[in-house]
Formats: C-alpha cells, structure tokens, sequence
C-alpha cells in the first residue's frame, strides 16, 4: 500500500468519492451522473451553450462559440485543482472560467463567460446534472413498475393477512400489496417527470437584470437583436432545458420542486421496502430478496440488503431536502450562503434516489413470494382473522347484540383452549345450518382487493 507522499497514491485532495460508505449509491449510473467529473462536464457545458446562444443571434462572432466548444473538453481541466482554487472566489466557477479563458486563447477568450455571473453558470450546470441523472432514475422506476405489475397480476387473488398496527387485522392479497407499491411509484416517476421537464436555464447576470447582456447587444450594430430576453431563450434552447420567466438567482422554485419531488421518490421506494424487510424476517418468510446478503459472521444468513439500503436513503432523503427547502429563503438579488448551502445536498439526494431507484428495481425484479407462508400465516389466529365478516355476517340472523356477545364468547374460548374458530361455532345451536365453513374462510374473505388491483393494474 502507497504512503500518502508515494506518486502513485491517490490524490485524496482531488475531491474524489467511490461512497465507500455509500453503497446505496455507490456505482449507480447516477452517481456516474453527478460525480465531480459529470458536475465539471455540465459546467463546460454550461458556458459552451452561452457563447453558442450569443453567436446564434449575432452577438459572437462563430468562430468564437467554435473555439469554446473545442475548449470546453473536460479532460483538459484538473478538478482537484479547481476545487481547491474554488475557496478563493467560493466556487468552482471563478477559477474554470480562468481555465477555460485561457484555453480558448487571447483573440476569443473575451467570449467566455461574457456577461454571465458565476451563479448563472453553476445553477445552469446543476440543472444539467439533475436532468441527466433523473433520466436514469426515471429509466429505473419504469423498470420496477413494470415488475410490481407482473407480481400484482400474477397473485392477483394470493390471500395473505392485511396488518394493521403490526397485527392481523382482516385477509387482504399480495396481489393489491404489490399494486399498491407500484402506484407509488408512478406517483414517484409522474413527479419527477414533471420536474425534470420544468428545471430551467440560468441567466441573469450579476443581479438578474441581464444588463451586461444589453450592453453587448447594443455594441453590435444590431438593434433587432439587441432583446437579451431573445438570449435567454436561445440559451435555454441549447442546453435542451425550460426557458426561465425570470432569472430566479434567489427565487428557488426549481430546486424546492426538485428536492420535494426526489424525497417523495425515496419515500415511494421506501414504503415498499418497508413492507419487504418486515415480510422477509425469519418467523414470516412471506417474501424474499431473490439474492440476500450474507453476514460477515453467520453464514447461514441471507439479508434482505436491497430492501435495506433502500429503506436508508428514504430515511436519509427527508433531511437533505429539508436542507433545500430552507435554502429558498435567500436574501437580497443574489444570496450568501442559501445558494452554497444547495450544492452537496442536492447531489446527495440525486444520488441518493438514484442509487435507491436502482435497488428498488433489482428487487422488484427478483422478489420471491411464498404463497404457502401467507396461507399458513392466515390460519394463525384460528380463524379469529374473519370475526369482522361474521359480526357482519350472522347479525341479521341472530341480531346485532346476540352475534356479538356470541362471538365475544367464541372468541375468548379460540384463543384460550387453542381451538379453530369454526369447531368452536359449529356447537352453537343458534348457527345451524350457517356454512360456517365459507364463513371462516380467510380467502374468501379479502373484499374487492381483486377489482382494486385489477383497477390499479389499468394505469399506464
């Protein structure tokens, strides 16, 4: 192993983070997606598109918006170097800017960055990387939809116990489980859909007035182009985002939206696994991962780690978009702090949902059901699961007060002498001639849990 002075040891002031301690993420397209290279990448991006939008409308001569293009290779900057000459300025702007100035060279190097602020181009390039990983995202939650749906279909009618309160409550199915965590996710998938669509371009200046952009429209000559809104516009049209009705340097809808929609999404991913952890233990077995974990120590063990690491980043995401939605009080036209304070949480949370998005779909894809444990299971209250439908069921025919204090009785006796429900009903003169066999069926029981996941299984 290197010493840290050793030329072949890694640079650990590069910034670089394979999330050792984050195997929720770690090697995720997603966190391929928003890694320092991906964020540098956007960047360059990021100031390319604004000297092609101005070259577009005649503010740049081509052969500048040209010379930026080749400049802004990403393999040509050092982003341990930037990152440690972004303390100066407080962000990574400043410094690439003056990289990539100094790559274009002295006759187009005034094109670079010409009328933009450093915010301009990092919320632009925020933007990118959120539009890139939520494109991998969304490709994930389409692939566990599509597996709930083969499970929700397949046990349509698999009685298995509903749980209330952590106790059996009344039989319900698999089949409406499963529909259930996969509207969840198009929930999930909708919202971020809908965001991903909105996220904006940056373009203001250095208060949101786009007066330096004025200033350079007028200085062509060219008065029909001088509208710098036209800009703004041409702009957003290059990098493939919204155009934006306002600079919104201290208006931050699209991060509040983006943080809302992506802890709603960890939340949707969770509740399924949730569910998964608790049916998978041993004395359940209801459900399995199609490949646990094993233990460092007990190697007879097979831990459901999918449902795991996702049921950490829902616990994770709520307070990284908290960090978010306490950003959007930023002072002033441009803000201290509110805006720096976005950056790491963001990409964490990106990265965080991108990483769940993907265990959620490798365990949607390979969970196994054991419909022998939930029949099993129905039976473990002694028939005591269907006293909802007999109450119901045997008041017209003795009286509401009689079935009642009847089954009150029965009751008692079932779980005192460890008897079936129904062997203990059938000594009731009162009920002779009642199926009582139909009656205390479990599986006959689950109401229209077939409809509803029929119903469920109807959204596209």
């Amino acid at each position: 192993m290197t010493s840290p002075d050793h030329p072949d040891h890694p640079d650990r002031s590069a910034g670089h983070d394979a999330g050792l301690l984050s195997p929720g993420w770690a090697g995720s397209p997603a966190a391929a997606a928003s890694d320092d290279s991906a964020c540098l990448r956007a960047l360059l991006d990021a100031e390319a598109a604004l000297t092609r939008a101005q070259a577009s409308l005649g503010l740049a001569p081509a052969a500048a918006a040209a010379a930026v293009d080749a400049a802004a290779d990403p393999a040509r900057y050092d982003v341990g170097d930037i990152a440690r000459r972004a303390r100066g300025g407080g962000n990574p702007v400043i410094p690439l800017v003056a990289d990539l100035t100094g790559a274009v060279g002295e006759e187009y190097g005034p094109y670079v960055h010409r009328g933009a602020t450093s915010q301009d181009i990092l919320d632009t390039a925020t933007m990118l990387v959120a539009v890139r990983t939520l494109d991998l995202v969304l490709g994930d939650l389409e692939r566990t939809q599509r597996a709930l749906a083969a499970l929700a279909a397949l046990h349509r009618d698999t009685a298995m116990p509903g749980r209330t309160l952590t106790q059996h409550a009344v039989p319900t199915t698999f089949g409406l489980k499963a529909a259930g965590w996969r509207s969840l996710v198009l929930d999930a998938r909708d919202r971020l859909a809908a965001v991903r669509a909105a996220l904006p371009a940056q373009l203001g200046g250095a208060a949101g007035t786009l007066a330096a952009f004025t200033v350079y429209a007028a200085g062509t000559g060219a008065p029909e182009r001088a509208d710098p809104l036209a800009l703004v516009a041409a702009y957003a049209r290059e990098l493939g985002l919204a155009e934006p009705l306002l600079p919104w340097h201290t208006l931050r809808t699209p991060v509040a939206d983006l943080a809302g929609a992506l802890a709603f999404t960890a939340g949707a991913l969770g509740k399924a696994a949730a569910d998964v952890l608790t049916l998978s233990r041993t004395e359940i077995t209801e459900v399995a991962e199609g490949t646990g974990g094993g233990s460092s120590a007990m190697p007879h063990k097979a831990n459901p780690v999918r449902a795991t690491l996702v049921a950490a980043a829902a616990r994770r995401a709520p307070h990284l978009a908290a960090t978010l939605y306490g950003a959007v009080a930023a002072e002033d036209e441009r803000p201290a702090g509110a805006w720096h304070a976005e950056w790491e949480p963001l990409r964490e949370l990106l990265r965080l949902v991108g990483g769940a998005a993907r265990d959620a779909a490798e365990l949607a894809e390979g969970l196994r059901v054991d419909a022998g444990a939930m029949a099993a299971h129905l039976g473990l209250t002694h028939g005591l699961i269907v006293s909802e439908r007999l109450t119901a069921e045997l008041a017209p025919v003795l009286g509401r007060a009689r079935a009642k204090e009847l089954l009150t009785r029965a009751a008692k006796r079932t779980t005192a002498e460890d008897l079936p429900l129904v062997a203990v009903l059938r000594e009731e003169p009162a009920l002779d001639g009642v199926d009582l066999d139909e009656l205390t069926d479990p599986a006959h029981y689950v109401g229209s849990a077939g409809a509803l996941t029929d119903r469920a299984l109807e959204r596209s």
